[in-house]
């Protein structure tokens, strides 16, 4: 331990003597007007040495027309680099096959390596260290930044964060690689192709986040086929039939529980694969927006701010809570409006049986359709206000609440009408018409909002830039120049947030309802492969490039789902209780149906349970080598002490 801590001591000393040819990676925009005494000092600090407190990267201002200098450009040496990989814990692949955490002293162990090979750290990789090292930038005896006494620092205050909550630093991003971006745009969406995604070159270059929504949309719309074959000609030959559709919603129990167990070993077999399934979790920094009196951290023993728990809770208790109350009974409200709206195109019909009355019969479930889109969108901004509000501490507490705040409004104001129509008022064919129109109206909504639109403006944008930036006459490379201009107006990619909760609610109508609607599953598959193309399209074209998120896992969305296949259960359960065919069975006591249907889907959770616990996460392969790296870890641990012991000895 002694001595791998005294080489990588020598190899920061090293650091300083190493000529580097510049290469940016990530660009920081400060605003426009910025003090000079406030950007000399945040770039010393970046250059400066890691003894001193300094990020230790290397750094370049691109001069701008008329000679403004905001744009600054951020790099490393190759050195630089690798010493960064260590200190985050890259997991990298080892000659022998194995994959452990990077260190620079067992350097020449890991497959490909060299001292001139540049391209052993993806570029992604780099980026996330330089995220990683300007991000841990802290204010050591400063009580301000220069030039701002107003933005207060104090020892151990993440200098970035201070600098973007006070409105100094505009935006950090990545640079897109314009030679692999138009591979990867050929090999992913460039040429319609029946075949899988290349989740590693998506991965090399988004990161593992990004590539692992990829890899559960594909894994997804696969695991969608059956049920869409099957869907197919059950809706052909039997949809008017409600007896048969016992079969296809005992079909849906299995499938929904089956698909979510498997996924966890896929995840597991491309998470090891990458790297990220053996990373160390880190210690998590408040997030930016927090913000409290200042006090001492219990566990860093740093001075940082403090905000009571006993104020957060009351703020969720007496504020959000009931504010999402009130929301859930305005969109029950609204969704009563719906069935009004309904009976008035039915009594239209029934009274003027034309085309055009059969068309009116759609019109206020697509205007419902439309009004949950955009309710959804705008309760999302009230949430994200009042998350940020109740000033959790944790990114990830953050993130928890309002996960937990926009799916329990999206579950009611999406299927609080299909359960009404399924339970209160038995109509199985008004079900099957909403479930259609709902589903496929915002599948339409979705595709338009997310990416035609996203689309359409970047390019429009693209061509003003790219004719402002030829009539200029500078010296400056045009290219590199054309390029920081034009991605630092794109739009910032929010995280994968939206796109899990679109396919959330989308399983959530196939697994709830589809045996009524089988054709559910089929313009679901169709929807995804869509979504593939377009998401892949505006990940490369229309947004920034996000920094790279190292995940083992999709999180509390995998729990998400796994809630949703459980109500499946008890709502599939009911629906096969209501059908003509089980009512028969008990036609003198609806107390027997109603125990009986219980009893049923009691023992079909228990199934589902004990297939949850006998299908492995993991795959027998991974977890050994899992357990080998353990036994590694812990024997060199041994080693380590007994050589401690033995030196002290020795003195």
């Amino acid at each position: 331990m002694a001595g791998k801590a005294k080489e990588m001591v020598e190899s920061w000393s090293f650091l300083d003597t190493v000529e580097s040819n510049f290469r940016p990676l990530v660009v920081i925009e400060l605003a426009k007007g910025t003090k000079e005494e406030t950007i000399e000092w945040f770039t010393k600090r970046i250059v400066d040495k890691k003894a001193n407190g300094g990020a230790q990267l290397l750094i370049k201002p691109l001069v701008m027309e008329n000679g403004v200098e905001n744009i600054y450009l951020v790099g490393a040496s190759h050195l630089r680099l690798l010493l960064g990989a260590e200190t985050v814990g890259l997991v990298k692949e080892c000659s022998d096959n194995s994959m452990r955490t990077f260190t620079y002293s067992s350097r020449k162990t890991f497959k490909h390596f060299a001292d001139d090979n540049h391209n052993f750290l993806t570029m992604a990789e780099c980026q996330y260290i330089i995220k990683h090292e300007l991000e841990n930038l802290r204010a050591k005896d400063e009580k301000m930044i220069p030039g701002y006494p107003q933005a207060k620092l104090y020892p151990g205050k993440s200098i970035v964060r201070r600098l973007l909550t006070s409105g100094i630093l505009v935006q950090i991003f990545p640079l897109h690689d314009r030679e692999e971006l138009k591979k990867l745009c050929h090999s992913w969406y460039g040429r319609v192709k029946i075949g899988y995604q290349p989740l590693d070159d998506i991965r090399c270059y988004f990161g593992e986040t990004i590539a692992l929504y990829f890899g559960f949309l594909e894994y997804f719309t696969f695991a969608l086929i059956p049920m869409a074959v099957i869907g197919i000609p059950y809706y052909m030959f039997a949809w008017e039939d409600y007896d048969k559709y016992v079969m296809f919603a005992t079909f849906n129990l299995l499938w929904s529980t089956v698909i979510l167990e498997v996924w966890k070993r896929i995840c597991a077999i491309l998470t090891y694969r990458w790297g990220t399934l053996l990373m160390k979790r880190q210690f998590e920094e408040p997030r930016p927006g927090f913000h409290g009196v200042l006090g001492i951290n219990p566990v860093t023993g740093r001075e940082e701010p403090v905000y009571s728990s006993f104020k957060r809770q009351l703020r969720i208790y007496l504020v959000s809570l009931p504010f999402v109350c009130l929301c859930l009974y305005f969109s029950l409200y609204v969704m009563m409006i719906y069935f009004d709206l309904e009976q008035w195109a039915l009594d239209y019909h029934k009274e003027n049986e034309s085309n055009f009355s059969n068309l009116m019969l759609y019109v206020p479930s697509i205007i419902y359709a439309v009004v949950i889109e955009i309710m959804n969108r705008i309760y999302r901004y009230a949430a994200e206000f009042l998350t940020s509000w109740e000033n959790h501490r944790l990114e990830s507490s953050y993130q928890n609440h309002l996960i937990l705040k926009v799916l329990v409004f999206n579950f009611l104001n999406c299927f609080a009408s299909l359960f009404y129509i399924a339970f209160v008022l038995f109509d199985m064919k008004l079900l099957r018409q909403s479930l259609a129109t709902l589903l496929i109206t915002s599948q339409i909504l979705n595709q338009f909002a997310e990416s035609l639109l996203p689309y359409w403006l970047q390019k429009r944008y693209n061509r003003k830039m790219k004719k402002r930036m030829c009539s200029k006459k500078t010296d400056m490379d045009l290219s590199l120049a054309e390029q920081v201009n034009m991605e630092k107006e794109m739009g910032t990619y929010l995280g994968t947030f939206d796109d899990y909760l679109e396919l959330f609610l989308q399983f959530g109508y196939v697994s709830l309802f589809s045996c009524v609607y089988p054709l559910a599953a089929v313009f679901a598959v169709l929807n995804n492969i869509t979504e593939i193309y377009s998401d892949a399209l505006k990940m490369c074209r229309v947004y920034k490039r996000p920094f790279a998120e190292p995940t083992a896992n999709i999180g509390v969305w995998q729990l998400a789902f796994e809630t949703m296949s459980v109500i499946s259960v008890v709502t599939n359960c009911v629906l096969i209780g209501m059908s003509p065919e089980v009512d028969a069975l008990f036609p003198d006591s609806k107390i027997d149906l109603v125990l009986t249907v219980a009893l049923i889907e009691h023992l079909l959770l228990a199934i589902k349970f004990i297939m949850a616990f006998v299908i492995p996460d993991k795959p027998r392969d991974i977890q050994m080598k899992l357990a080998k790296l353990e036994f590694e870890s812990l024997e060199a641990l041994k080693q380590q002490q007994m050589q401690l012991a033995a030196e002290s000895l020795e003195e």
